[in-house]
């Protein structure tokens, strides 16, 4: 058990406690000599104590007819007289909620006589029980999935996720992530987190299952043979993308075999839209839609429906209008759309749909936290996750689900990829762990959050990363217990916002909360201006402490409208909070129009 400096100081071993005052012992206390026992005049206390244990404090609960049992007077003025009696110092600190009272034995660590107060206690007619205050451990930080020790994108400290850390909180339960990718091959690690998902390739030459769209979205394999899928592409065995994918987000976890999910409470619903040679715009649009509560014509209605879509697919050239469409819907329902970055070594910008608005795009870093060689990289991305590089070894990749099948299904098995599509899973793991936490997150405050909290790259990144190395536990312990109450405080009054000037600010008020400010605290920002680049957006406090909102960046669009997520919970809720903006380059002016902070 390690301790603080602080606990280690404090705490006092109960080792040399008696076996007759370790022993529940209702009726009689045994001493421990050869004589027989002697009756004791009333029913003696139990101890839970037991040999080797350390404690710093016991936990006594009085009998109900004792006085020590409602007054704290009393309690701590026998704690003084137990504490003239045995030499030791004994302090009452509290009552807790069951009424037993808690006291703090002495700092001595040279001390050991532990038995002798328990002794004094449990010899103490007024008192039921004694037992130690033990110190307790988080459960499933280290699960016992055989082949956890090889996930090391999930706990080194150089460039895992950090992902144990978040477990204490969450582990994904009451969330479903869709896996729009190809389907889902059978695994044991995998099935007690599969539900319904949906076939949604409509051309048999792709789906290769002899049918259209229905609702098995089994993954028949994908592989193809020279040319088969254009000139000069050389043949491939099936990949199982999709239960790779899915295995990193939600595998069985603490089940004694294989590898642990990020989000092992959270459901799998799979959504087939690639197979042979890949899939269309217009499968992947009626996936996206459908899986996150939309309708589509011919389809039978979602029953698992998605708050987190995981697309670890694209192509090239710009979003299209049609995509960003489907995209836009799925954020208005509340779903999170996490998408690749794609594995060209090229600007994002010309990656379809990590391009796209409302997306959380998701670049690829390896072992040492570098950017991966194959990732794309660009201002369009938002954050770098562990996506592996296995040029000198498979170790270095991302193991997970697998099947050993080159062309159709056979015997399941593990193995490690590398790629931004081992990168997206993770960061929808983590959304689905926030979502877990605080159902009340909007697809906006995640994105806000999970930037907010990242940490800077272990390693480097020419080109650009986004905010940094995605941190599973620092972000939901963020988010957690954020819910927001709908309580809304704005500002309407317009302000102009000079040409690369100084800075102006805006006022609010914010009356009739307690306690501090939530660790989701929402602020809307309504600004005219082009060039929105020039821009640095800050929100200050009551006390003065700012949080930077938006910082100058090479962005030609117009206009600031958008809510960002600020982790304001050591921030006292009540005062003057400003929205601070600032111009910091020539040619362009703006107004800000207005803004709200939502508790």
């Amino acid at each position: 058990m390690r301790t603080s400096p602080e606990l280690r100081r404090k705490l006092i071993s109960v080792a040399a406690v008696s076996a007759a005052l370790l022993t529940a012992a209702p009726a009689s206390v045994a001493v421990a000599q050869e004589s027989a026992p002697r009756p004791a005049a009333v029913p003696a206390a139990q101890t839970e104590a037991a040999p080797g244990i350390q404690a710093e404090r016991l936990i006594v609960g009085y009998k109900s007819g004792a006085t020590e049992a409602k007054s704290n007077k009393a309690a701590a003025a026998d704690a003084a007289a137990k504490a003239e009696k045995t030499g030791e110092e004994i302090d009452f600190q509290r009552r807790l909620g069951t009424g037993a009272a808690l006291v703090e034995l002495g700092s001595d660590p040279t001390r050991a006589d532990v038995a002798g107060v328990v002794a004094q206690y449990q010899a103490d007619p007024q008192v039921a029980y004694v037992v130690p205050d033990r110190l307790n451990k988080p459960t499933a930080v280290t699960p016992n999935d055989t082949e956890y020790s090889k996930q090391w994108d999930l706990f080194e400290s150089t460039a895992g996720m950090n992902v144990p850390g978040a477990w204490d909180t969450t582990t994904g339960t009451g969330v479903t992530v869709a896996v729009i990718d190809t389907g889902y091959v059978a695994h044991s690690d995998l099935a007690a987190n599969i539900v319904g998902g949906y076939d949604f390739i409509s051309d048999t030459a792709v789906s290769v299952d002899g049918n259209g769209r229905d609702s098995n979205p089994a993954d028949p394999g994908d592989w193809y043979n020279d040319n088969e899928c254009g000139q000069g592409i050389a043949a491939s065995t099936s990949s199982w993308h999709g239960t790779h994918v899915a295995g990193t987000i939600a595998a069985a976890t603490n089940n004694g075999k294989g590898v642990a999910g990020i989000a092992h409470g959270a459901k799998i619903s799979p959504v087939r839209v690639l197979g042979k040679c890949g899939g269309y715009d217009s499968d992947i649009i009626d996936a996206i839609t459908w899986a996150s509560g939309g309708t589509v014509s011919g389809v039978p209605a979602n029953t698992n429906v998605a708050k987190v879509i995981n697309m670890s697919l694209g192509g090239g050239g710009a979003c299209s209008t049609a995509t960003q469409s489907a995209i836009t819907g799925a954020v208005n329902r509340g779903t999170t759309v996490v998408v690749a970055a794609g594995n060209e070594n090229q600007n994002v910008s010309n990656a379809s749909p990590a391009n796209c608005n409302n997306v959380i795009a998701v670049a690829a870093t390896n072992r040492v936290g570098s950017r991966a060689s194959y990732s794309n990289y660009g201002s369009l991305v938002d954050i770098a996750a562990p996506g592996g590089e296995t040029r000198t070894s498979t170790a270095n990749g991302i193991l997970s689900t697998l099947n050993s099948g080159t062309k159709t299904p056979s015997s399941e098995n593990y193995a490690s990829y590398q790629g931004t599509s081992m990168a997206t899973p993770h960061v929808a793991g983590l959304v689905a762990l926030m979502k877990s936490a605080n159902s009340a997150l909007t697809p906006a405050q995640i994105e806000s959050a999970v930037k907010a909290n990242a940490r800077p790259l272990p390693g480097t990144c020419s080109g650009g990363c986004g905010a940094g190395l995605a941190d599973a536990a620092k972000t939901v312990q963020a988010v957690k217990g954020g819910t927001s109450t709908g309580t809304t405080f704005s500002s309407t009054t317009a302000v102009a916002i000079p040409d690369n000037g100084a800075a102006i600010e805006s006022p609010i008020s914010v009356t009739g909360r307690s306690g501090n400010a939530p660790s989701a605290l929402q602020v809307g920002v309504d600004i005219t201006h082009t060039y929105r680049g020039d821009l640095v957006i800050d929100l200050v406090a009551p006390d003065g402490s700012a949080y930077r909102l938006k910082s100058a960046a090479s962005d030609s669009a117009d206009n600031v409208n958008t809510t960002y997520t600020v982790n304001a919970s050591s921030e006292v809720a009540n005062g003057t909070w400003k929205l601070r903006v600032q111009d910091t380059a020539a040619q362009d002016t703006g107004t800000l129009n207005g803004w709200k902070l939502t508790f």
